[in-house]
């Protein structure tokens, strides 16, 4: 079977995120399918960028082949990222039969994050005689009306809701990597039969030979385990929506406390939060360097405790699948969720707590609570956290599961 993914911020293991496109293609690849993925030139998720010369270029990628679509370079979330995602559109109306004579496509999935990539997508179903696909990522233009302010009036999300409606009253399926959308689909005409759930997931294979974080990381942990300390970390993105001023401000709290904090990445928001850090003298907080995902499954068994948050946003109550808390459950350790969201893995699995976001004495109170349990009951709950991810959330399932929908 030939199977087409357009995914406009698709990247793969040499440029970076976003992965899913790249895992689900491989397995699919091994499976014994053709599968191309179709993607901008340009996207913020990447570290980098490829190197694309003509409006539609192809390119071998760790062995899956690329249609690459020229875009101009944009940052932020204003403009110059809407430009992109019309040039993105435009250019992939525009050679929609020529992308549709390379791929002879059987399956064509839209699955970038807006919607607008489904008019082509159904253009080239038409045109191959294929199967044509929506995958939900997030629920646009509702993650810009919630997140972003705007008006269900204004042009841009007037145009995302057409696109929306276009898509689910056109895909033959609908796979969501959300759990929780079935009231919010029907409601804009999609049925139940139609709608199918593959959530994000683990690539086993990046913990089965792990790529070495540098040693300083590992120092700093040791250096903390030998004067007695509990060891909790955040790993990820230092961005708004993770919310870390709770965790630092938690860090504070806990300073006659045996807790020691972590933050291992990078972003926007670190400078801000090293220099709270500074300014509230907190002294069993430690900041370190980002570090590939390849080097995250050596480093996450170190610690005692890890710890994600967001914001307290409504938008999730159409549930959440953080790619972090995948790579926590795996390294088998106990874990604090501070999200609030339609569905809650972490009590699932019991591999942890889920508390209220956004409140550093909850943090606290979650921590005391795992440090009160036996060596031997926090093992367990590490354990059950990661035989629970193997079971639903490596890749190798979920591929065999979305090629399941696609046959059926």
């Amino acid at each position: 079977m030939n199977i087409l993914i357009i995914n406009h911020y698709a990247g793969s293991l040499d440029h970076g995120m976003e992965f899913r496109p790249w895992y689900l293609a491989k397995k699919w690849q091994e499976a014994g399918h053709k599968v191309f993925i179709l993607s901008a030139s340009f996207a913020h998720t990447r570290k980098k960028q490829p190197i694309v010369k003509h409006e539609l270029q192809s390119e071998i990628v760790n062995g899956i082949e690329y249609l690459w679509l020229k875009t101009p370079k944009y940052s932020g979330n204003g403009i110059s990222r809407i430009l992109n995602m019309f040039s993105f559109t435009h250019k992939l109306k525009k050679h929609h039969k020529e992308i549709a004579k390379i791929t002879a496509a059987e399956v064509v999935i839209a699955s970038s994050t807006y919607p607008l990539d489904n008019y082509s997508a159904k253009r080239i179903a038409n045109l191959t005689g294929g199967q044509y696909i929506y995958e939900i990522h997030d629920l646009w233009p509702l993650s810009p009306m919630e997140l972003g302010g705007y008006s269900k009036n204004h042009p841009f999300i007037r145009i995302m809701q057409k696109a929306e409606n276009f898509a689910y009253a056109n895909a033959d399926k609908v796979v969501s990597i959300l759990p929780c959308v079935k009231t919010h689909v029907n409601q804009h005409g999609l049925p139940d039969n139609k709608l199918f759930f593959v959530p994000n997931g683990i690539w086993i294979e990046d913990w089965e030979n792990p790529e070495q974080a540098p040693e300083s990381h590992f120092s700093e942990i040791r250096k903390q385990k030998h004067a007695g300390k509990t060891c909790i970390a955040y790993a990820g993105a230092h961005g708004v929506a993770n919310m870390l001023d709770s965790y630092i401000k938690a860090a504070k709290l806990s300073k006659t406390e045996n807790f020691h904090f972590f933050l291992i990445g990078d972003g926007p928001e670190k400078s801000r939060l090293k220099t709270m850090a500074k300014k509230l003298k907190i002294d069993n907080i430690t900041f370190l360097d980002s570090i590939s995902k390849k080097a995250i499954p050596s480093i996450l068994p170190e610690f005692d405790i890890l710890y994600l948050g967001l914001k307290n946003q409504s938008l999730f109550r159409f549930g959440i699948g953080p790619n972090k808390l995948f790579d926590y459950m795996m390294a088998a350790k106990p874990i604090i969720m501070a999200i609030n969201s339609g569905n809650d893995i972490v009590s699932d699995a019991r591999c942890g707590y889920t508390i209220e976001p956004e409140n550093p004495e909850k943090i606290i109170n979650a921590l005391k609570k795992i440090e009160s349990l036996s060596s031997d009951e926090k093992k367990q709950m590490g354990e059950r956290g990661k035989q629970y991810v193997i079971k639903n959330h490596e890749y190798q399932n979920l591929a065999n599961r979305f090629l399941s929908i696609m046959e059926n």
